[in-house]
């Protein structure tokens, strides 16, 4: 049971995703209480956002190892 929990059991595959997530959740309910302003929440929205898209573009070029065909 513990190593499924380090491993992360049936979500293992989707941790950057849930974290990119509840990230930008997290930035936009500072913004929305008052804790941070518009800039420092577009700034972190656009950081996790690329952790996202990067995450979702190496998961595709796994198949050829890189190379072009």
């Amino acid at each position: 049971m513990a190593n499924k929990i380090i491993k992360g059991g049936y979500l293992s595959g989707y941790r950057t995703y849930i974290i990119s997530g509840a990230g930008i959740i997290s930035a936009i309910a500072a913004y929305l209480v008052g804790d941070s302003d518009i800039f420092t929440m577009l700034q972190a929205i656009f950081t996790l956002g690329g952790i996202y898209f990067l995450r979702r573009s190496n998961e595709h070029k796994g198949g050829n190892n890189g190379k072009d065909s």
